[in-house]
């Protein structure tokens, strides 16, 4: 079986974990998260999908950090990490994030890889570094980022020849959908 293929089959069945267990708000979601990028890298390498292979070190680094978060969270009950929304001051701010990275990225590849989808590629990777924040906040918007980037995934990885991860993509734009409302409604309940 080909390397690429392989990759694509354990990289899908570890974002189904993954999804679902981000679905009900489960820490172990960032266990995977850590195991998950991984495969991925590889994948995205032999891809040429330069962005999203140097992201899965973010991702590790921000599955540490969200652990983190999480644990600190649950251990102090009276600060216990809540669903919540967005503050609105962090909108600027994210949005500035966002573009900055979106620009870097971009500079990067066009400068350093032979990338044939850089601003496509630069794209989805700064929106899922702030997506990722925003999760380790569990800010419930965070889902409507990861519906943005899931879909124009879906694209660049059918482009790119690898359309099971594709495929994996399609599934999170809907659950992300699902992920939102879930979310919402816990807001909903809480209060």
């Amino acid at each position: 079986m080909e390397l690429k293929l392989i990759l694509q089959i354990v990289g899908v069945a570890l974002g189904l974990l993954y999804l679902w267990l981000e679905y009900r708000a489960n820490i172990w979601l960032w266990v995977v998260g850590a195991i998950m990028p991984c495969v991925h890298c590889a994948l995205y390498y032999q891809s040429g999908l330069y962005a999203d292979c140097a992201m899965q070190g973010y991702y590790i680094a921000a599955g540490i950090y969200g652990l983190i978060a999480w644990l600190v969270g649950h251990k102090r009950k009276e600060n216990k990490l809540q669903i919540s929304h967005t503050p609105v001051r962090l909108a600027l701010p994210l949005i500035a994030v966002y573009v900055a990275l979106h620009t870097a990225i971009y500079f990067l590849l066009v400068r350093f890889t032979d990338s044939s989808v850089p601003f496509w590629d630069a794209m989805t990777t700064a929106m899922s570094m702030v997506a990722m924040w925003m999760l380790s906040r569990k800010y419930i918007e965070q889902w409507l980022v990861w519906l943005a980037v899931d879909a124009i995934t879906v694209g660049l990885y059918v482009y790119k020849g690898i359309p099971l991860t594709a495929g994996l993509y399609a599934l999170y734009t809907a659950l992300a959908v699902a992920g939102y409302l879930r979310w919402r409604k816990e807001i909903g309940s809480a209060h």
